[in-house]
């Protein structure tokens, strides 16, 4: 697909607003704020169990995300059900409260009343996210060495500059067409995404991650966390419309890729199915 014929200016003046809003106080959306106290209070390493209870109790819908995880079979194969939220909270780990905090924040951008016109874009990048970060999690598990949770976060966050691109672009006239929007947000989501990542305080292991996921890789056999999300986004379904500027995901040597690991969405579709299930409102 070539680019849109616009001006060198459209791209300049938001993303010089965007650059500037990063350095500075961000202005995020309330829920993506929510997210942040979440996170927030979960940096301390003194914190007790209680005091996360109190903290989650106040979102809804984290609690049910919660809820939800605990109950499925990749937290709880035993089947029995956990409907207290603090034994629900022990038993997924507080790394997995912070990736459930996010994905719910994400989501709630993805239906942002701020994106209107472009639901469908949101609706396919959000699908994407989820079916990355669960295919992520259980490659990272199949594989070992790798931490799941960690790989179910790099797929939540993914596209977080998808989102934020989608969010800030319906203040500009410019960005009223889908052809302007979608270049931009193909160019640019990933370098934002990675900001975003640093002024939400991700871990740096996480975002240096996502920093080399984009390399090439011909290795048989995943060794890290940017080797798994790589995998995961490769053996994702790519409906995104902005991902149709990308001829890497169509190249040869990715699809030769691919084919190296389309076994485990066999073998693992019920789990990928469930996870992605849990993990969706």
């Amino acid at each position: 697909m070539t680019a849109p014929q616009t001006s060198q200016n459209l791209h300049f003046r938001i993303l010089e607003d965007i650059a500037r809003d990063l350095s500075g106080e961000v202005n995020f959306p309330t829920y993506l704020d929510a997210s942040l106290s979440v996170r927030n209070v979960l940096k301390d390493p003194m914190i007790s169990i209680e005091k996360v209870v109190q903290v989650v109790g106040v979102e809804p819908l984290i609690v049910a995300r919660l809820l939800k995880l605990a109950n499925s079979i990749a937290y709880n194969p035993s089947g029995r059900e956990i409907s207290d939220i603090e034994y629900a909270i022990q038993r997924v780990g507080f790394e997995t409260v912070r990736v459930t905090a996010l994905a719910v924040a994400m989501e709630q951008m993805s239906h942002s009343t701020r994106i209107s016109g472009f639901e469908d874009v949101a609706r396919l990048t959000w699908e994407h996210s989820l079916e990355v970060a669960s295919i992520g999690r259980v490659l990272a598990r199949r594989i070992g060495r790798i931490d799941a949770d960690d790989a179910m976060l790099l797929g939540i966050v993914r596209n977080i500059g998808v989102f934020y691109l989608l969010y800030r672009a319906s203040a500009y006239p410019e960005y009223a067409t889908r052809e302007n929007v979608i270049y931009l947000i193909s160019g640019w989501h990933d370098s934002i995404g990675e900001n975003l990542l640093t002024v939400l305080d991700i871990p740096a292991h996480i975002v240096e991650a996502f920093h080399e996921h984009s390399c090439k890789r011909h290795n048989a056999t995943p060794c890290n966390l940017s080797d798994v999300l790589y995998f995961a986004c490769l053996l994702a379904e790519n409906n995104c419309p902005w991902l149709s500027y990308s001829s890497a995901a169509n190249s040869p040597e990715a699809e030769a890729d691919r084919a190296l690991y389309l076994d485990i969405l066999e073998e693992a579709d019920e789990d990928i199915r469930e996870l992605r299930s849990v993990l969706r409102a």
